[in-house]
């Protein structure tokens, strides 16, 4: 069984940090692309940033510059180092993975981030 678990999130100001942690239970996790996607209310979930099993990073243009998505597969968590917040980041931010050459993926409960002006 796949679990995924977020912890990290809060309420911060404007130009505030946090770092969201992912820990992944099963033996998924290194072989798995993982990710971060964030929800605010009345719009579509939205890719944060990704980071492959090689390394890889990739991120929103919206979050350039501000966050780093980063592995630790001794320990089997994702984290995202989210720097200069502002409101507009305000969101239920989802974990998820994707195992290579699986047919499914796995997301996380969620951890709301909510930054005020």
């Amino acid at each position: 069984q796949v679990q995924l678990v977020e912890s990290g999130g809060g309420s911060v100001q404007a130009g505030g940090s946090l770092r969201l942690s992912c820990a992944a239970s099963g033996n998924i996790f290194r072989r798995s692309v993982m990710g971060w996607y964030r929800q605010a209310p009345g719009k579509q979930r939205e890719l944060v940033a990704h980071i492959t099993t090689g390394g890889i990073t990739n991120y929103a243009d919206s979050v350039k510059g501000r966050f780093t998505i980063s592995r630790d597969n001794a320990v089997n968590i994702v984290y995202l180092q989210m720097n200069s917040l502002k409101p507009e980041d305000t969101a239920v931010y989802y974990c998820h993975a994707a195992p290579i050459s699986f047919a499914t993926s796995y997301w996380g409960q969620g951890t709301q981030v909510t930054v005020s002006s």
